[in-house]
């Protein structure tokens, strides 16, 4: 399973979240559904680019794929999806 990897820029609020979802479902469809996400570069991330994440998360459940969080190392970011409860439905990889 070869997974697209996306690195994540330090804000990851609104026009980021956008921007991002965009290139997510243009990847979708071109046929990838196995993506990694690496957050070691993001301080701070909103509810828009939570609601963009679980959407996406949703979309690759659907079609049999896969999304990973990985290098969640901002106690703040960390903080937002434990908060949530986003961290037990996310495959994070820390």
């Amino acid at each position: 399973m070869n997974s697209r990897n996306i690195v994540l820029s330090e804000n990851f609020s609104v026009d980021e979240a956008a921007e991002f979802r965009e290139k997510i479902h243009i990847l979708i469809k071109n046929g990838e559904k196995h993506f990694t996400v690496d957050f070691s570069k993001c301080s701070f991330i909103d509810s828009t680019g939570l609601g963009v994440l679980v959407g996406i998360y949703k979309k690759c459940v659907e079609i049999n794929g896969h999304i990973q969080l990985t290098s969640i190392n901002n106690p703040q970011v960390m903080k937002i999806f434990q908060l949530t409860r986003l961290d037990k439905v996310f495959n994070l990889d820390i």
